[in-house]
């Protein structure tokens, strides 16, 4: 999981030009790429498979895997997502015994949950493509 985590704005605030200055803040982060989706993950040494656990990860989520060294970027060859659940996936790989094989990551999509909660706060069914 990342560890550059910027500030989410809560959906309603008592200070409403706080709160503006709050959106204001996370919409000219987000112009500036700087966006809570990114992570880091290190291959299983010797197997096959790593697991991918990220709460931000969904059914529709898009991974894009970026390696960070020269093992990782000779793993990136055999390296895809094979599954997707909430909250986590499956990286399929080739077996090799560097315990170094590091990726950075960004995960775009939504989690359905997080769909469900916001059908809840605003009570009515949003237009999702």
């Amino acid at each position: 999981m990342a560890t550059n985590q910027f500030i989410n704005v809560p959906v309603s605030m008592p200070d409403h030009a706080q709160h503006l200055r709050l959106i204001s803040n996370a919409v000219n982060n987000t112009l500036d790429g700087k966006i809570n989706s990114t992570g880091s993950v290190t291959l299983t040494a010797s197997a096959t498979s790593t697991t991918l656990t990220d709460k931000r990860i969904g059914l529709n989520s898009v991974i894009v895997l970026v390696p960070t060294n020269a093992n990782s970027n000779s793993a990136k060859a055999n390296l895809y997502v094979s599954a997707k659940d909430d909250g986590s996936a499956t990286l399929t790989h080739s077996s090799s015994s560097n315990t170094d094989q590091t990726f950075d990551y960004v995960v775009i999509g939504w989690l359905y949950k997080y769909q469900k909660k916001i059908y809840i706060l605003f009570g009515t069914k949003l237009s999702l493509w």
